[in-house]
């Protein structure tokens, strides 16, 4: 009995180990990602601050400040590619495959509540009429909001398709 009690102790403090290095391992990512995309401004002669935090076991920053809103581009081309090359500098330093988030001026954050909105819309459709409903093609950060929230009112969704013409399938219950 007092070895299961054990390895149960075991376990747990591994587990807190682990949580404690990924969330160091994250911050470390924030910090290489934030001294690169300040590069990043100098070069383009921008002002912004650079906020950093882990939110769902990733690292995001956030720039904010200034007029940044050519770094996003009209539907986010711009800053889905600061985001890559952000993602290739950190990959470099660190030697590890970095799936940190970058928002600039609030983008993405108001595209999320954007998304959500529409997400409840169909999901309402969909109850309603008891049929699928195929959605606009979306990158994958768009997807990934649709399909989360899709979860949270307790209805099932996929993807389809291949880039760029992938899209979200909300299914009936």
């Amino acid at each position: 009995m007092s070895e299961v009690v054990e390895n149960a102790d075991k376990t747990e403090k591994a587990e807190k180990l682990d949580k404690k290095s990924l969330v160091a391992r994250l911050e470390e990512e924030g910090d290489v990602a934030a001294d690169y995309l300040e590069g990043l401004l100098d070069i383009a002669d921008l002002d912004g601050d650079i906020d950093i935090d882990v939110e769902n076991d990733r690292a995001s920053l956030a720039i904010a400040g200034g007029a940044l809103g050519h770094l996003v581009g009209d539907r986010g081309e711009v800053l889905d590619a600061i985001q890559e090359l952000t993602r290739l500098a950190v990959q470099t330093s660190t030697g590890e495959r970095s799936r940190l988030m970058l928002d600039i001026d609030n983008f993405r954050g108001e595209k999320k509540e954007e998304l959500a909105k529409l997400a409840h819309e169909v999901a309402e459709q969909v109850k309603a009429s008891g049929e699928s409903v195929k959605l606009r093609p979306m990158n994958a950060f768009e997807r990934k909001v649709v399909h989360d929230t899709i979860q949270e009112i307790g209805l099932t969704s996929e993807s389809e398709g291949e880039d760029p013409n992938r899209c979200v399938v909300v299914l009936p219950e």
